[in-house]
């Protein structure tokens, strides 16, 4: 991976703020000729510090407004009950973000759901994998800041 300069962090920071914007509004914004963002923003790409363009969804959209924090705690760390848990996650579409962590829980877990139904069906979900020992789960009240943009108003 070769350095990243000056440029290439305008162009990340940009790109973070508005994954949609032309390599014209680039050039403008930078101060390189849209050619140059081009090739830079190929390069940043195929160096994988860009994983990826998304559109930021309101919760509404997708009728999925209930978010909650799980964290998870597993019965052991035996490598075949994590890889088990692993899968699991991966196949749980009201799981949106997971992380691996140090503290009292093994896992952090962002979720989303229609309704409180429906999370308690999804703590169900997790428990019947016969890996938790604890689970704690804090509901989202209010969304002030998510991925890096503020979003309350």
């Amino acid at each position: 991976m070769s350095n990243i300069d000056e440029y290439d962090v305008k162009i990340l920071t940009l790109l973070q703020e508005n994954g949609r914007l032309t390599n014209q509004e680039l050039s403008d914004l930078v101060g390189l000729s849209p050619s140059q963002c081009s090739r830079r923003r190929i390069s940043l790409e195929q160096q994988q510090l860009i994983l990826g363009y998304h559109a930021r969804l309101a919760p509404k959209a997708l009728k999925q407004e209930m978010q909650a924090m799980v964290e998870v705690k597993l019965i052991n760390h035996e490598n075949e009950n994590a890889q088990d848990f692993h899968q699991f996650v991966v196949n749980e579409p009201s799981i949106i973000d997971a992380y691996k962590t140090t503290g009292d829980a093994d896992y952090s877990l962002k979720v989303v759901v229609s309704d409180l139904d429906s999370l308690n069906a999804l703590l169900s979900r997790i428990f019947q994998t016969k890996l938790i020992s604890h689970i704690k789960t804090s509901i989202v009240l209010e969304r002030i800041k998510e991925s890096g943009i503020k979003t309350a108003g």
